[in-house]
C-alpha cells in the first residue's frame, strides 16, 4: 500500500470532558456511536458486577457476624443486594437501543448507578468499622478494595460512574483508616484509588480511540462502495478511471452507452473531449468543463461537479465525483470517479427555482427576482457611471373592488392590470408584481429622466381605464413612487426603499399620480417613525384625553348630547392633530385598544349627566370586524352604569366593504342592547342605499362639506342634503349637519329640514370639566352653548 493511501485517519481528540459524558465537543466527531459503544461495555459485564456486589456483601456479613449488630447487617445485605440487582436491570435493559447510537443523556444517567454504589458499599467503613478490631478493620480494607478493582473493571467504559463510585468509597475507607491511627495506611488507600481511577480513565480513552477508528474505517469503507459501485439500472451511476494523461481507460459498458459511444472505442479517449463532443475540435468549452479541465491538471479532488453534455440533439447534464490515485510508491496513476445522469434533477431545480422567482397569478416576476434584477441594475450603474431605477406602482381603489366582489374578481383584475402592463415595458425594463395589489418596474438604463416620466404617464393612463369583468364596469387607478440609482440608494434595499417613500406620498396625495423620491420624504418618514412610538406610548403614559362637542337640535338650540373626540398632547411634541394621529394608530394597529379606552371613559363621563343627553363615539372598521367588541360595549355600559340607549356609536361607510367580516352582524348584537346608531360621512363614500335598508340606524350624518358648499349657494351639495334629509324622514331617521359655524348656515340647516347640529357655532370640542358644566345647565335658559 502507498504512502498516502494507508494514511489512517487522523485520531480524535479525546476531551476529558467529553470522555466524562460531560458534554459533546462540537469537532467532527460523532460521538453518539462512540457513547453507544460505552454503554454496551458496561452491558457486557453487568453480570459480572451484580456477581461482585453480592458475593462481597455476603463476605462482609460473614465477617461482622457476631460483631455488629445482625439486623444492621441483614439490612445492609439486603440493601446492597437491591441495589447491585437495580444497576444490573438498569444495564441490560438498554439491549432494547439503537446499538448504534447513544445520546449524551445516556451516559449521564449512568452516574446514578455509580453514586447508588458507592452509597452502600460506603456503609460498613463508615458505620460497621466502628465495631470493628484492627484485624477486622483490615480485612475489611481488603475486601473493599478488591471490590473497588473488580467495580473499575465492569464499570471502566463509563468513567463518571466508576470515578463517582471510586471517589466517594475511597474517600470512606480513607476516613476509616485514619480513624484507627493508619495514617500511612489511609495514604496508600488514596493513592490506590487515584491510580484505579486514572486506569479507568486510560481503558475508557482506549475504548474511545478504537470506536472512533472503525467508524472512520466504515465512512471510509462507504466512500469507497459509493466510488465503485455500479447499477444495474438503466439510469444508474456509472464508474470511470482515467490515466496519468487524463485519458479513460476501462471504461464501464454504462459510462460508453451514457455518451452513445462504443465502450472499446472509448479507452484512450481524452476524458474532455469525451465531455465535450462536438464542441472539442471547435475549442468551444463551457465554464464546467474548464473548471473539470483545471480540477485534473492539478490533480485536485472534486465532487458534483455539473457540467452540460451534448448528446445528439439533446443537451444532458452530468455530475462527476473523482479523486486522484497513487500507486505503491506514491506516484499519480490517474484519477477514479463515478459520473451521475442528472438531467431530470436539473429540470426540476429549473422549475423549482422558476416557481420561486415568478408570481403564480399573473406569471410576473416576484419580489425576490426583481430584487435581484434590481441589484443587478445598480452595479452595472455603478460599474458603468450611468444611472438605473425602481418604480413601484400600488393600485388605487384596488381593495374596495376586492371587498365588495370577492377575490376571485380580484384576483381576475390583477390578471388584466399585469397583462396591460406587459405591453408597455422594452427590453429596457422589467415588469412585476411585488404581492397584493403592488407591482413594480426595474428600468436598467434610467439615463433618460424623460422616458422615465413617460412611463409612469403611460401606466397610470393604462391602468387607469375601465375594466369590464363579470358583468361589472370597474375603474381603478394607480399610484407610483420612482427611486434613481444610485442617487437614491446605493443598495437595492434602499432605493425600494426609497422609492416606497415617494409613492406613499402619492397616495397621500389622493392617488393617480407619479412622485420621485427626494431628500425630505426621509425626514417625514423620520417623523412618522417617531411619531408613532410616542403615540405607542400615549395610553400607557396618560397622554390621551377626551374633550367632548355639543350637539343641539336645530329648531329649539337644546342640548341633546355630545360627540366624544380623541385628543394627544405630548411632553414634547406638544398638541398633535387627529388628523395625524389617527390614521397613524389605524396603520399601526393601534386604534382598537384607543377605541375601547375612548368608548369606556366616555361611558363613564356620561354616566354623570343628566337624563337623557346622550354621548357619541365614533368606532373604527377594525373594531365592529371583531366579534368580542359586542362584549367590549356591554362592559362598557355595565361597569358606567350608563343607560344603554344614552350611547350612540357612530361608523363610517367603509365598515360594509369588506365582506365576510361579520360587520352587519356585530351591529346588529349591539342595536340589540339599546345602543343608537349613527352613519357617519354618509355621501362622501360609497353611498350604498343597501345597507341603509338592513341596519337600523337612528341618525344619519351630513359632512360638513356640504354644509359649506351649500352656504355658498352651490346647488349640488343643497340638493344632496334634501336628498339626505328626505330619505331619513322615510326611514324614520334624524339628521345631523355637521360644521355649522355661523348663524346663516344654522338658518339654511334648518330650512333644508336637518333635526341637530353640530359646530362652532353652537360650541368648540370642551374639556371634560366644561362639558359636565354645560351638561348640568337648565337648557330653558339658552339656546346655544357658550
Amino acid at each position: 500500500m502507498s504512502t498516502k493511501s494507508s494514511s489512517q485517519f487522523p485520531k480524535p481528540r479525546i476531551d476529558v470532558r467529553a470522555l466524562l459524558g460531560l458534554y459533546d465537543p462540537p469537532d467532527t466527531t460523532d460521538w453518539g456511536p462512540i457513547r453507544a459503544a460505552q454503554l454496551h461495555a458496561g452491558r457486557q459485564l453487568a453480570l459480572f458486577l451484580l456477581a461482585a456486589n453480592l458475593v462481597g456483601a455476603a463476605l462482609i456479613v460473614m465477617l461482622f457476624d457476631g460483631i455488629a449488630p445482625r439486623p444492621l447487617l441483614i439490612g445492609w445485605g439486603i440493601g446492597t443486594g437491591i441495589v447491585g440487582i437495580a444497576v444490573a436491570i438498569r444495564r441490560l435493559a438498554t439491549r432494547h437501543r439503537d446499538a448504534t447510537t447513544a445520546t449524551l443523556h445516556d451516559v449521564r444517567d449512568t452516574v446514578i448507578e455509580g453514586v447508588g454504589l458507592a452509597c452502600v458499599w460506603s456503609v460498613p467503613p463508615i458505620a460497621l468499622g466502628s465495631h470493628a478490631s484492627a484485624g477486622t478493620a483490615m480485612a475489611l480494607w481488603i475486601l473493599l478494595s478488591v471490590m473497588m478493582t473488580a467495580s473499575a473493571v465492569s464499570m471502566a467504559a463509563l468513567p463518571m460512574a466508576t470515578l463517582s463510585f471510586l471517589g466517594i468509597l475511597g474517600t470512606a475507607i480513607t476516613a476509616m483508616l485514619i480513624r484507627f491511627g493508619s495514617p500511612l495506611l489511609a495514604a496508600a488507600t488514596a493513592l490506590f484509588v487515584v491510580l484505579l481511577m486514572i486506569g479507568c480513565l486510560q481503558r475508557a480513552r482506549s475504548l474511545v480511540v478504537i470506536r472512533a477508528g472503525e467508524i472512520g474505517l466504515a465512512e471510509r469503507d462507504e466512500t469507497v462502495s459509493l466510488l465503485l459501485r455500479e447499477f444495474e439500472e438503466e439510469d444508474g451511476d456509472w464508474l470511470w478511471e482515467t490515466d496519468s494523461a487524463r485519458r479513460i481507460v476501462r471504461a464501464s459498458p454504462r459510462f460508453a452507452r451514457s455518451f452513445n459511444l462504443d465502450p472499446v472505442k472509448i479507452n484512450d479517449m481524452p476524458l474532455v473531449q469525451v465531455l465535450a463532443g462536438a464542441h472539442w475540435e471547435k475549442s468551444e468549452f463551457t465554464p464546467g468543463l474548464r473548471v473539470l479541465a483545471d480540477k485534473l491538471k492539478q490533480r485536485e479532488a472534486f465532487r458534483d461537479l455539473l457540467l452540460p453534455v451534448q448528446i445528439g440533439a439533446e443537451q444532458r447534464w452530468f455530475a462527476l465525483t473523482a479523486s486522484p490515485r497513487h500507486d505503491d510508491r506514491g506516484a499519480f496513476i490517474g484519477f477514479r470517479g463515478v459520473g451521475s445522469d442528472v438531467t431530470a434533477q436539473r429540470e426540476s431545480a429549473d422549475q423549482i427555482n422558476r416557481m420561486a422567482r415568478f408570481d403564480t397569478l399573473t406569471g410576473l416576476p416576484n419580489r425576490l427576482f426583481l430584487n435581484e434584477q434590481l441589484a443587478h441594475a445598480m452595479a452595472d450603474a455603478e460599474k458603468w457611471g450611468t444611472r438605473c431605477a425602481f418604480m413601484m406602482i400600488d393600485l388605487d381603489r384596488f381593495k374596495a373592488v376586492n371587498d365588495s366582489l370577492g377575490h376571485p374578481v380580484g384576483d381576475r383584475l390583477l390578471g388584466r392590470v399585469s397583462a396591460r402592463l406587459q405591453q408597455l415595458i422594452t427590453d429596457n425594463e422589467i415588469i412585476g408584481r411585488l404581492g397584493g395589489d403592488e407591482f413594480a418596474v426595474v428600468v436598467r438604463d434610467a439615463s433618460d429622466s424623460e422616458r422615465l416620466d413617460q412611463l409612469a404617464k403611460a401606466i397610470i393612463d393604462t391602468l387607469s381605464r375601465p375594466y369590464d369583468l363579470d358583468e361589472h364596469t370597474l375603474f381603478i387607478g394607480a399610484s407610483i413612487g420612482i427611486a434613481i440609482g444610485p442617487r437614491d440608494g446605493r443598495t437595492a434595499e434602499n432605493l425600494i426603499r426609497s422609492a416606497d417613500l415617494a409613492l406613499y406620498r402619492s397616495k397621500d396625495g389622493g392617488g393617480g399620480a407619479f412622485n420621485t423620491y427626494e431628500p425630505q420624504l426621509h425626514v417625514k418618514a423620520e417623523e412618522r417613525r417617531v411619531l408613532e412610538m410616542a403615540l405607542r406610548q400615549a395610553l400607557e403614559k396618560g397622554e390621551l384625553h377626551l374633550e367632548y362637542q355639543p350637539v343641539v337640535a336645530a329648531g329649539t338650540g337644546g342640548l341633546t348630547g355630545f360627540e366624544a373626540l380623541l385628543r394627544w398632547t405630548h411632553p414634547e411634541l406638544g398638541v398633535v392633530s387627529p388628523a395625524k394621529f389617527v390614521p397613524l394608530a389605524e396603520d399601526a394597529r393601534l386604534i382598537v385598544p384607543m377605541g375601547e379606552w375612548v368608548l369606556r371613559s366616555a361611558c363613564a363621563e356620561a354616566a354623570q349627566w343628566p337624563h337623557p343627553i346622550r354621548v357619541a363615539v365614533n368606532v373604527s372598521p377594525e373594531q365592529l370586524h371583531n366579534p368580542a367588541f359586542v362584549s367590549v360595549v356591554a362592559s362598557a355600559l355595565a361597569n358606567s352604569g350608563l343607560p344603554a340607549e344614552r350611547l350612540e356609536l357612530e361608523v363610517t361607510e367603509g365598515v360594509f366593504m369588506r365582506e365576510g367580516t361579520g360587520a352587519v352582524q356585530v351591529l346588529e348584537r349591539i342595536l340589540d342592547l339599546g345602543v343608537r346608531l349613527s352613519l357617519d360621512d354618509f355621501g362622501t363614500g360609497y353611498s350604498s342605499l343597501g345597507y341603509l335598508a338592513r341596519t337600523r340606524f337612528s341618525t344619519i350624518k351630513v359632512d360638513r362639506s356640504f354644509v359649506q358648499g351649500a352656504s355658498k349657494g352651490q346647488p349640488e351639495p343643497i340638493a344632496i342634503i334634501r336628498a339626505v334629509v328626505a330619505l331619513a324622514q322615510s326611514l324614520g331617521m334624524a339628521t345631523t349637519a355637521e360644521g355649522v359655524e355661523t348663524e346663516q348656515e344654522h338658518a339654511m340647516i334648518q330650512e333644508l329640514g336637518c333635526t341637530k347640529v353640530q359646530g362652532y357655532y353652537f360650541g368648540r370640542p370642551l374639556p371634560v370639566a366644561e362639558a359636565r358644566a354645560l351638561a348640568g345647565r337648565k337648557w330653558g335658559e339658552s339656546s346655544a352653548a357658550a
